[in-house]
């Protein structure tokens, strides 16, 4: 029912990961601009818009099935119990039921909380639901889509619009693109009423609800310039049969780098919904992704990254992760790399493809014979440096007394990786 996190690059897709990304708007096929974001929760999501005045249903989170009948008490009525985690699909995965009453709500609640959710965007692992939003239910008559990203191509920010509401828009991209409506947000002015307006009657919003609409999409463009989001989305956005309208679901991400700004968002993370390995990574400066592949990936810049990821997609292999140690990485940082790379069981070789510049080839070469001698690496390692020391770097491998494997350029790299972990997986990853 959202906007899934996807990263579509060459032939790697990134689903779920700590980095998100912004949809290219102009063009949903063309590669989409990256930033590193934190995703909250869709009740937290909402209480955000409340302070912007979008009309949000009433509702509170509720931790336990007490709570929860008690929020059903407090609304008077049939309301809908909604499994919270960092995904979409929820109500395909059984995560969002309609309750009569309280009893009914207290007997759902016990049923949803402590379950494994899953849906499209988990994966097959799932996700535990450990609070629910208990929210009231409305008259719908209409379901649209509300939605702001960063389109690369102006470098600015765009509103869509569309009346297909409750699908996945990339869906709706694919198979009606004419259906997404457009407007640019001008840097320092915001989204100005005369687009509003063009876009409530564009996604088919009668005139008795066309004021309501319009100032609620002023204040969803004002809520994600305010609060730095990279995505602000309302899937769907509610039309009742009196003419209201309300963000029936609502999702945030926040731009990691403005967070300083931000303490109250910063303090809505949740770890317990990131992967492992990720916050993890997060705690020594490290940029981590996990992917589904067997190739641990090392690089120091994001655009070296993707490039690596693409080349072992082309030489027949598939990345683990995206793991990004940044230019100025020590050797300590290097090994907490390698520890943290060994942590997914799936990993069967390591390539490692550097730069060297501000972190300097000897550096990277000495964190990683640290990491293999006190990690206890059995896996292959596929070795390619250029850059500042590099002759230096490669000295210090072969020294080393491990049988790293150096590779001369990205395709040569990436044909001996794939190679490594093929025979790894057969030999069940004894170097």
């Amino acid at each position: 029912m959202r906007l899934a996190p996807v990263l579509t690059h060459g032939p790697v897709r990134v689903v779920n990961s700590g980095f998100r990304v912004c949809r290219d708007t102009g063009n949903f096929s063309q590669k989409p601009f990256v930033l590193p974001t934190m995703k909250i929760h869709e009740y937290q999501a909402k209480e955000i818009l409340a302070r912007y005045n979008v009309p949000v249903p009433r509702g509170k989170v509720a931790f336990t099935a007490a709570e929860a009948e008690a929020v059903a008490l407090e609304l008077g009525g049939s309301v809908v119990v909604k499994a919270q985690i960092h995904a979409g699909g929820r109500g395909k995965g059984g995560g969002v039921k309609v309750a009569k009453d309280a009893a009914d709500a207290k007997s759902w609640a016990e049923k949803i909380l402590g379950m494994t959710l899953i849906t499209h965007q988990t994966g097959p692992e799932g996700r535990l639901v450990q609070r629910l939003l208990i929210e009231e239910t409305l008259p719908i008559d209409k379901e649209l889509y509300l939605g702001i990203v960063l389109d690369r191509g102006t470098g600015k920010l765009v509103f869509m619009a569309s009346a297909a509401g409750g699908m996945e828009i990339e869906e709706v991209a694919h198979e009606n693109p004419d259906a997404i409506l457009k407007e640019v947000i001008e840097p320092g002015i915001g989204l100005q009423p005369y687009q509003a307006r063009k876009l409530a009657f564009g996604i088919g919003i009668p005139a008795p609800a066309i004021n309501g609409a319009v100032q609620a999409m002023i204040a969803l463009a004002k809520a994600c310039l305010e609060t730095d989001a990279t995505l602000a989305e309302i899937n769907p956005f509610m039309l009742t049969k009196d003419n209201r309208v309300f963000a029936l679901d609502a999702k945030i991400n926040f731009d990691d780098n403005a967070l300083f700004r931000h303490k109250d968002i910063a303090a809505l993370r949740d770890i317990n919904e990131e992967d492992p390995l990720e916050v993890e990574a997060s705690k020594f400066g490290l940029n981590y992704i996990k992917l589904d592949g067997n190739i641990a990936c090392m690089v120091n810049g994001a655009g070296l990254a993707m490039g690596t990821m693409d080349i072992i997609k082309y030489a027949g292999g598939s990345p683990a992760n995206f793991l990004d140690v940044g230019g100025g990485a020590s050797a300590e940082q290097v090994k907490n790399a390698f520890r943290i790379l060994l942590g997914d069981p799936a990993v069967k070789a390591v390539l490692i493809n550097v730069f060297g510049g501000i972190l300097r080839c000897d550096t990277l070469a000495n964190g990683v014979v640290a990491a293999a001698r006190d990690l206890g690496i059995t896996i292959p390692i596929v070795v390619r440096m250029e850059g500042t020391n590099v002759e230096l770097g490669r000295e210090v491998l072969e020294n080393s007394g491990f049988n790293f494997i150096v590779a001369d350029g990205m395709k040569d790299a990436a044909e001996k990786v794939v190679a490594a972990a093929s025979s790894a997986g057969n030999s069940g990853g004894v170097n």
